[in-house]
């Protein structure tokens, strides 16, 4: 069964508080997507002091218990500038491209956190410049679109990079993220993927959210 994972990519911690309280004790993780406008032309909400989870509790258990698990998807150019502030405010899994400046640097400082590390390749890179990394990783993530915003279109040619990925790699837990929806969701699930970060799908009706997020496990 593949896992769905609600995408959050807000400048406002306002909104991005009231996303993972809509979520609360419906899933056991949420990606927290960042920019610095330095390999996306997007800002984001950079404040790592106001993640940790004490301000949204208490809140319903999740089907693991407790909040969702939090994990950080870096859309930036260094992002092992961020490593330390994330794992201080209760990030479990951070996420870094391999468009970033020197991927490399940001494994070799995460790996004295306790935290998994993932690498993420946007839609229009090849699968040749992520494969070197994937035996270092605990995650890969495939961005079905051009990072840097939510609701971009889906490039169904990015699904031969999780097929590709998946017969380097079976047991990788492949993540995809970019126009996930219950039409989509079964093209990536059939391709090899596991977890499903889906954004714009998930709360563009903030009253049926869990009927969504059951739609989507279903449909995958």
């Amino acid at each position: 069964m593949v896992e769905i994972i609600p995408g959050i990519l807000e400048k406002e911690w306002e909104m991005i508080e009231e996303r993972l309280r809509l979520v609360a004790g419906l899933v056991d993780w949420v990606q927290i997507d960042f920019a610095d406008n330095t390999m996306v032309p997007n800002t984001t909400f950079l404040d790592f002091s106001r993640f940790p989870l004490s301000p949204l509790s208490p809140q319903p258990a999740s089907p693991a218990g407790g909040f969702p698990a939090l994990e950080a998807h870096f859309m930036v150019s260094q992002p092992e500038k961020y490593i330390k502030a994330a794992a201080d405010a209760g990030f479990k899994r951070l996420i870094a491209h391999v468009e970033a400046h020197d991927p490399r640097v940001f494994f070799d400082q995460a790996k004295y956190e306790h935290v998994e590390v993932g690498i993420a390749i946007d839609g229009p890179t090849e699968f040749e410049t992520v494969e070197p990394f994937l035996e270092e990783v605990d995650v890969v993530l495939v961005m079905m679109v051009e990072a840097g915003f939510s609701g971009g279109t889906f490039l169904p040619e990015c699904i031969e990079k999780i097929k590709l990925i998946h017969s380097h790699l079976p047991d990788l837990p492949i993540e995809v993220s970019g126009g996930i929806n219950d039409q989509t969701a079964r093209l990536v699930k059939d391709a090899g993927a596991t977890r499903l970060v889906s954004s714009s799908y998930i709360f563009k009706n903030p009253a049926n959210i869990a009927s969504t997020i059951a739609r989507l496990q279903r449909f995958a």
